[in-house]
């Protein structure tokens, strides 16, 4: 007998193929049959009439490491259809790190990734991806983060890492990949990764391509000047040239400014294929982001970590120089200007969250730099932003077809890049599989459904190196999502964006039902893979 028997639905197997109207039968957590099992006997039939049956999707970026593990529900992914996590991304999480490195970094990172358990094991990548082992709702694979990695070879400190050091450094990549890593994360906007330079990169890259993995790279504009080509694209592509090791550009992807130019984005990377670099990106359908604005600080101010940081904000001769920073030389460099910011997140002061920057230093009578300095500080640094939306609806709706037409690309895939925390949260975090599947492919077209979930599934399991998952075939893992095509949609707004989707009545994990009726069931099936 079968343990579950999905009936009736069009199979949309991940590979790309035309959808075929066949059942599917789930027996020990893996799909057993497919075909017509009408004369199957099963415990549980689940009636697919008129719904697409396809993988879970695997979510190649998402930070949801610490909330996952205070809430392994998980229901803000899980509905969405999303069966797997890559975390360990923008090169910050918390594997491997000493006991002191893990209390720092947590603190460090808490306006980001949330309060994951103080009494967490992050002294070895294995320990790490134990916690979250059939004990949280989705699987997840882990990606070890450059900041880890630079913080336990040489703390929180501006230095090159070099002889000693880069020795450890690299051991310790080897060593992760060897405990079930998938590869290498860098994020150049965030510290202790911002200090870095292009052939530190190259190195670590080395050893992770060496072990199998793959390096996923947050383009940079901080610290600049010790990159290649001053960083951004171009650097990536160089430590793909001299490493050798698999790129994978992070939330790549056009923005209101440069809405339309698929082209100008694409060029450098084309450029470089062509040249031999191994590269794909990923995407999620939004025009703007959100993160943690103590990454707007200048290197001289994260020199030591969040105690020092604080320390630095409450002499108010540093919090004034680092406010004029802020007002006249950070968006000079290129980076997220820091008048866009609306609080997401901010601990002690939820009335502040969904609250712009600038409104905050309107009522407060200062600059923008001083609202944001009084605002961390009180806060001990726990904040998280959003990025305004555009202002033109005309660039949103293009950002939306830009979004489409990279996902056209055989080297793309999509991802919700979850930021959880807050109550005021990016939209994203709710909604990013079923806008792409429900709301952008209706509106704008010119992408079929088989290609979009060819991108969430086969194309990230193939890339990540997760054995047996991301298609519907026989003795692969039962992770299904059924939807339906014509209704599934996303619900969450900037203003209101903790709502989850429509349209999406079952959700499977490792062969257990998760979502049943559009409801999360309890289940904490989601194994550490690969």
């Amino acid at each position: 007998m079968l343990d579950i028997a999905i009936r009736g639905g069009n199979v949309v197997d991940g590979t790309g193929l035309p959808a075929a109207r066949l059942d599917v039968g789930i027996e020990a957590g893996r799909i057993a049959a497919i075909g017509d099992l009408s004369a199957a006997a099963a415990a549980r039939t689940v009636d697919a009439s008129g719904l697409i049956v396809a993988p879970g999707f695997i979510d190649t970026h998402t930070h949801s490491e610490g909330a996952l593990l205070v809430d392994p529900q998980h229901d803000y992914g899980l509905r969405q259809g999303i069966t797997t996590e890559i975390f360990g991304l923008d090169g910050v999480s918390y594997a491997p790190l000493s006991r002191t490195n893990y209390l720092a970094y947590r603190r460090y990172l808490a306006g980001l990734l949330g309060d994951p358990p103080v009494d967490l094991d992050t002294s070895s990548v294995a320990s790490f991806r134990a916690a979250y082992h059939r004990r949280v709702a989705v699987n997840t694979a882990y990606l070890v983060p450059h900041g880890a990695i630079r913080l336990e070879a040489l703390g929180f400190r501006d230095e090159p890492l070099t002889g000693p050091a880069l020795d450890r450094a690299r051991r310790m990549v080897r060593e992760a990949m060897e405990q079930g890593a998938v590869g290498l994360s860098s994020g150049l906007n965030y510290y202790p990764c911002a200090w870095c330079d292009t052939d530190e990169l190259v190195e670590l890259a080395k050893a992770t391509g060496e072990a199998g993995g793959i390096h996923v790279i947050e383009l940079r504009y901080q610290g600049s000047g010790r990159a290649f080509g001053d960083g951004g694209v171009g650097e990536a592509m160089e430590v793909g040239r001299r490493s050798g090791a698999p790129i994978h550009l992070a939330h790549y992807r056009t923005q209101p400014d440069t809405a339309g130019d698929v082209d100008g984005l694409m060029g450098p990377v084309d450029r470089a294929k062509a040249a031999g670099v191994d590269c794909t990106f990923d995407i999620y359908p939004y025009p703007t982001g959100s993160s943690q604005p103590i990454s707007f600080l200048p290197g001289w101010a994260q020199e030591g970590g969040p105690d020092a940081i604080l320390e630095r904000l409450a002499d108010d001769r540093t919090r004034g120089r680092l406010a004029r920073y802020l007002d006249t030389e950070h968006d000079a460099r290129g980076a997220i200007p820091i008048g866009s910011v609306v609080f997401s997140f901010v601990s002690g002061a939820p009335q502040l969250e969904g609250t712009s920057l600038r409104d905050v230093a309107r009522e407060r009578g200062l600059s923008p730099g001083e609202a944001l300095c009084d605002v961390l500080l009180a806060a001990d640094l726990r904040v998280g932003y959003c990025i305004a939306t555009p202002t033109s609806m005309a660039r949103w709706r293009q950002v939306s077809r830009d979004s489409l037409a990279l996902l056209a690309r055989e080297d793309a895939m999509a991802c919700s890049d979850i930021t959880p925390m807050g109550s005021v949260c990016h939209p994203r975090t709710y909604g990013a599989y079923p806008r792409f599947l429900g709301r952008l492919r209706r509106e704008f077209g010119g992408l079929s459904l088989e290609t979009m979930i060819q991108r969430m599934t086969d194309a990230p399991a193939r890339r990540f190196g997760l054995s047996k998952r991301g298609r519907i075939e026989v003795g692969y893992h039962a992770d299904v999502v059924v939807f339906d095509a014509d209704r599934i949609i996303d619900t969450a707004t900037y203003d209101d964006p903790r709502q989850h989707p429509a349209g999406i009545p079952y959700v499977l994990v490792n062969g257990g039902l998760a979502v049943d009726g559009e409801r999360p069931t309890g289940l904490l099936a989601g194994e550490a893979v690969p």
